[in-house]
């Protein structure tokens, strides 16, 4: 839904009166039109995504933030608009321009389109009855639709209870468990994430029969009984991710009796809730291991994709692991040959050895959110839990072994 927004800044204020004024000459007049455009873009502007980049400054590497690549276009409207094309463009001046003329039909006083030239990459829809026309560049489309009656109505969410977070918070937490959601139907329960609230926050799980992975965080506001839960399909949550931005404006998930309901700004997603009985996770990881080892998550992860090099669907093989003491050593052996790698870490493994499937460690080490963790582990044939190594226990995966081929 669009919003009006009426600016009565000083400095507005201040332009439109000597914009008004008779005794404004022309170039003022221009002058004054050029800058109360670059005024409105200002604000136009205030609400575009941001993204976090990583830049180099003359001191050292600074984490800033971006616009997050959307293409903008500027249409103004023939001929009054063009004087404010300027202003805007001196603050985006990637921005491409398009022209539209218009008038107002004197006797049903509707607009009536007598020019329109866009840039090539802006679609434009234009219906009339049950015909769509599209538009973009040099290509056009009619396409014949159906009445709106038909269209099925959103299902009514009786609500039961909801919370609210940060649309960056929320589509983090999705997009570091969504990998490990399962895609075998004969479990649906674990085709989805478990969604579980309390008073400390909200935790978002996911489980495949071979992974786990679990994301803990704050909340802004809870709503409802004191603790709840509920699972959501991987692919609805998979569309909640794209439509949540890197901003920190409220995302809203509501609990109803057989439905969730997402609100992200301006869009809502309706999903049906998963039924069946989640897996007690609590209970499945692992938290007595006896060996703990600290490495850096860009290490282990470079020399894990190295020796996967030569690994592929045709080719498949588990990684060797060998934890020593201080070091990680990886290898494996396909029909095309042998890799071997080393990485450094802090603690002693004790010599453990044990076998991992290269996808799925490489997943939960992408998905974690630092840049050091802790990998506990016991035995050959027990899971590896991976954790923080400092600070709140706010992620956790865990990945089962695989057993290893005299050989391998």
């Amino acid at each position: 839904m669009s919003k009006t927004m009426i600016m009565d800044h000083p400095l507005v204020q201040h332009k439109v009166s000597l914009l008004r004024n008779k005794n404004t000459g022309t170039k003022e007049f221009k002058e004054l039109v050029c800058e109360l455009a670059t005024l409105l873009c200002y604000e136009a502007t205030r609400d575009l995504p941001t993204e976090e980049v990583e830049i180099e400054t003359p001191i050292a590497v600074a984490k800033t933030r971006m616009l997050s690549g959307r293409k903008l276009a500027l249409v103004p409207i023939l001929r009054a608009g063009l004087g404010m094309v300027d202003g805007m463009l001196a603050l985006i001046p990637a921005a491409k321009v398009g022209h539209i003329g218009m008038y107002r039909n004197e006797e049903t006083l509707e607009p009536v389109e007598y020019y329109c030239k866009l840039p090539d990459d802006i679609v434009t829809f234009q219906s009339e009855n049950y015909m769509v026309n599209i538009k973009c560049g040099m290509s056009e489309f009619n396409i014949l639709g159906t009445d709106p009656e038909e269209f099925p109505e959103l299902p009514t969410v009786e609500y039961q209870n909801s919370l609210i977070l940060p649309q960056s918070r929320l589509k983090a937490m999705i997009s570091q468990t969504l990998f490990a959601v399962s895609d075998n139907e004969s479990r649906p329960i674990h085709t989805g994430s478990l969604f579980e609230v309390d008073s400390e926050g909200l935790t978002i799980v996911s489980v495949d029969g071979y992974r786990l992975a679990l994301r803990h965080e704050a909340i802004d506001k809870k709503e409802g009984a004191e603790t709840f839960s509920f699972v959501v399909p991987g692919a609805a949550l998979s569309e909640v991710e794209k439509i949540c931005s890197d901003v920190d404006e409220p995302a809203s998930v509501t609990q109803g009796a057989r439905h969730v309901m997402f609100k992200v700004g301006d869009t809502m997603l309706v999903s049906r809730r998963l039924e069946g009985e989640f897996l007690a996770y609590r209970q499945a990881i692992p938290r007595n291991n006896t060996i703990h080892v600290e490495g850096d998550t860009r290490a282990l992860l470079s020399s894990i994709d190295r020796v996967s090099l030569i690994i592929s669907d045709k080719l498949k093989s588990p990684l060797r692991c060998v934890f020593d003491s201080n070091l990680l050593k990886i290898s494996t052996k396909t029909a095309i040959g042998d890799a071997y790698d080393e990485c450094p870490l802090s603690g002693d493994g004790g010599g453990l050895e044990i076998g991992f499937n290269n996808k799925y460690l490489m997943d939960a080490l992408k998905a974690a959110p630092a840049d050091k963790v802790r990998l506990e582990l016991t035995t050959g044939v027990s899971p590896c839990v991976i954790l923080p190594t400092e600070g709140e226990e706010n992620f956790l995966y865990m990945v089962l072994p695989v057993r290893l081929k005299a050989g391998e």
